[in-house]
């Protein structure tokens, strides 16, 4: 994929970016929390790079001779939202005009927003091989190479809302400490909250759900798969087409995306499922090249990085689901349905089975899965 990409740069077919440099460093215990230094066991969460790729040479990176000269360095980001989608403008745009003014113009960022640098499922791999600077993309969309995060996207496990599941999510990495994101600077996670099923038919009961194709990534295809649908794993950005032409019947996701997909425009009916769904998102640096910024501009970023996950990371995808729930019931006639309590239970027993998996797969891989599970839901009821 590396050569791949440099191909396309050596083409010029991808100007030299400038981007958003953040750095999990900052260790954010919540949404409005205070600040701490994470830990890692090894080679890890903010500390150098040794591989082989980032020994030479580094693809699209700042030149060495700008670090503490007050020269300007550029950077950049990669990710798989639209250029309209909140993300790029309420989170990126705004952190990127905080950070320059921030290092005085010596950080430059620009942002390649709706997989115009990388491919969505490629992101987290371009970054740590140097050919993206930064990248936010989904852990779900390489299901496998995150094998602990996975226990954030597990069914049967309540999220009040996407501000509890990103302080969940965060506190339960500082716990965990999982290995499989040490190879490059994770800087933030934030998440969807819960989500719930958008489709073309009516789905009031198990039974409506059985057989329909629904579009699902990661651990939500399999809880689908649980209960009777036929997941179809796709990226975001292929599904508006993929349910306007009827190759899936809907959805398994966040509110937003009604409004910010325009999702509401292919489907008709919202069936509320809280307890099915949540999506965790990375925001990560090549290490090598946060490194490369002085230590002056990386404590100004590490202060801005530290405001903008408890004033708009943290809360994002809940004023989306609200804005993108009215849209869609007020403006598009989306009808909304709400399993009866024993639906829910039959719902529930059938997705725990993914759980128990979840356990044994994280003990075959030498993990204490049990551990990892109540982690989450201890921190899970912390949070109600």
């Amino acid at each position: 994929m590396k050569k791949k990409l440099q191909k396309v740069l050596k083409k010029g077919c991808i100007p030299l970016a400038i981007i958003l440099v953040l750095s999990m460093t900052v260790g954010l215990t919540g949404c409005n929390g205070g600040a701490g230094e994470i830990k890692p066991d090894g080679p890890g969460v903010g500390g150098p790079d040794t591989s082989p790729d980032n020994t030479g040479p580094d693809v699209g990176g700042p030149d060495t001779s700008l670090v503490n000269t007050g020269k300007v360095q550029n950077f950049n980001l990669a990710h798989f939202w639209p250029s309209s989608h909140p993300v790029e403008t309420e989170l990126v745009q705004p952190w990127i005009a905080a950070v320059f003014e921030a290092t005085e113009g010596r950080v430059k960022i620009t942002s390649y927003p709706g997989e115009t640098l990388i491919p969505s499922a490629e992101i987290y791999e371009g970054v740590k091989e140097g050919v993206a600077d930064i990248g936010l993309s989904c852990f779900s969309y390489t299901r496998g190479q995150f094998p602990v995060l996975e226990v954030f996207e597990l069914p049967g496990i309540v999220y009040n809302d996407s501000a509890a599941a990103t302080r969940i999510a965060w506190e339960g990495i500082r716990e965990l400490n999982p290995k499989e994101v040490q190879d490059t600077t994770l800087m933030m996670v934030f998440t969807t909250g819960p989500g719930h099923l958008f489709t073309k038919n009516p789905v009031r009961n198990l039974g409506d759900l059985k057989g329909l194709e629904i579009r699902a990534t990661g651990l939500s295809a399999a809880t689908l798969q649980a209960l009777g649908a036929v997941p179809v794993a796709m990226p975001q950005a292929e599904a508006y087409e993929s349910i306007s032409k009827g190759i899936v019947k809907g959805n398994l996701g966040p509110t937003e995306i009604l409004k910010g997909w325009s999702q509401a425009e292919v489907t008709n009916y919202i069936t509320l499922t809280p307890f099915l769904y949540n999506t965790l998102f990375f925001f990560t640096m090549n290490t090598g090249k946060w490194d490369k910024i002085s230590e002056k501009d990386q404590q100004a970023i590490l202060e801005i990085n530290q405001k903008f996950f408890d004033e708009v990371a943290c809360s994002l995808w809940d004023r989306q689901n609200e804005e993108a729930f009215a849209y869609a019931v007020n403006e598009k006639g989306m009808e909304v349905f709400e399993l009866t309590a024993e639906e829910t239970a039959i719902w529930t027993g059938l997705v725990k089975p993914v759980q128990d998996d979840f356990v044994s797969k994280m003990d075959g891989l030498g993990f204490n899965g049990r551990e990892i599970l109540d982690t989450v839901q201890r921190l899970s009821d912390k949070h109600k």
